[in-house]
């Protein structure tokens, strides 16, 4: 007799890449890295991040991108959502300081309000809602090339130098991050069919990257002692700011994109697209913007990863129903009704998983 297996709610996403973020923040909480070996696991990451971005530009089709340039309007709404709305949220949160927020978390909270949508996620939920998938592809690709040049040009102009941003801060990110990027669109054409033939195991590279910038990050805030400064009420404080922010953007994204004229599809598309934030592309820039402060910096966006996929999750299989109900044929003898020729499923094919496993895509 076989035993039953536990199964998670399939409305509660925990997927095996957060667990695994969780598990690295532990360890570098028990372990982490000091003297030689500190130096040894920045100099990892900082590699590990370059390789990141290069393997972002080496498998971004530009040609796929500039395929979406007709939705403009659609591109710039969630655009606007992404790199204007959010950030002004942000800094209208500042209120919350220090009573709600101390400055540390408060630091974090407005970096996530910066950095770029998601991709993969955005993609997943929009096709299972059944929505327009081919913009949340171009919406959330503009969003990524865009966030690149963005977010450090909009952490200078909001955090200034309490955030840890400089002039050395810019240099590291266009070396870091911009400069493999372009190096990956450049070499695209040789190395596309190695990338796609080993697609899995450069999964793999991606994931490990990020881990091992996530390590490094928490292990120099375990060193500077600054998680003394977070305690278990601060931290339930921020999970409710931003239970607040995440309510507020899918409501805006909802309701803005209906007052704005878009079509049902068009409006799944950018309310995932438009409220999401990405913990793939958020961690390595923390990484060079905050340096030893990052841990404590990017922790509010490791929780926002995790409640927008959770909400969002649910969000999208409501959509999905409301969608089939309106699309099922009316009874009547022999079952005629409207839609019979083609069922929901054939017209709109549902993704079945999230393709959340990759840490904020």
């Amino acid at each position: 007799m076989r035993r039953p297996v536990f199964r998670l709610p399939s409305w509660f996403p925990v997927d095996g890449y957060l667990l695994a973020l969780l598990g690295t923040v532990g360890l570098a909480a028990l372990l982490p890295a000091r003297g030689a070996a500190a130096g040894v696991a920045d100099g990892a990451s900082t590699g590990a991040v370059a390789l990141l971005f290069f393997l972002y530009g080496a498998r971004l089709s530009t040609r796929e991108a500039m395929d979406g340039v007709r939705h403009w309007r659609l591109h710039l709404t969630t655009l606007a959502c992404t790199f204007l709305v959010f950030p002004v949220l942000g800094l209208a949160a500042r209120a919350l300081v220090p009573t709600v927020l101390p400055p540390a978390l408060y630091t974090g909270l407005l970096f996530l309000c910066l950095v770029p949508s998601t991709v993969q996620s955005s993609i997943a939920f929009t096709s299972i809602a059944r929505g327009n998938v081919a913009a949340a592809i171009c919406a959330g690709s503009f969003s990524s090339i865009a966030g690149i040049v963005v977010t450090p040009l909009l952490a200078g102009l909001v955090l200034g130098g309490g955030g840890g941003f400089s002039a050395h801060s810019l240099v590291s990110i266009v070396c870091q991050l911009l400069l493999p990027f372009l190096a990956g669109q450049l070499l695209r054409r040789w190395v596309a069919g190695f990338l796609t033939r080993h697609k899995k195991v450069l999964g793999y590279v991606d994931r490990g990257s990020i881990l091992l910038v996530v390590y490094a990050a928490f292990s120099a805030g375990m060193v500077q002692g600054i998680w003394h400064q977070v305690s278990p009420l601060r931290l339930l404080c921020l999970l409710g700011v931003e239970a607040v922010l995440l309510a507020t953007m899918l409501t805006l994204t909802t309701y803005g994109s209906r007052k704005l004229g878009f079509r049902r599809a068009d409006r799944i598309a950018i309310t995932f697209a438009g409220s999401k934030k990405s913990l793939a592309a958020g961690l390595p820039m923390a990484s060079v913007l905050f340096g030893a402060q990052a841990g404590l910096a990017v922790l509010p966006l490791m929780l926002f990863h995790q409640m927008q996929l959770m909400v969002c999750a649910v969000l999208a299989k409501r959509y999905a129903a409301r969608a089939a109900a309106e699309q099922r044929p009316a009874a009547g003898p022999g079952g005629d009704g409207p839609g019979r020729e083609r069922s929901a499923a054939a017209v709109h094919p549902v993704q079945r998983e999230p393709e959340h496993q990759r840490a904020g895509h």
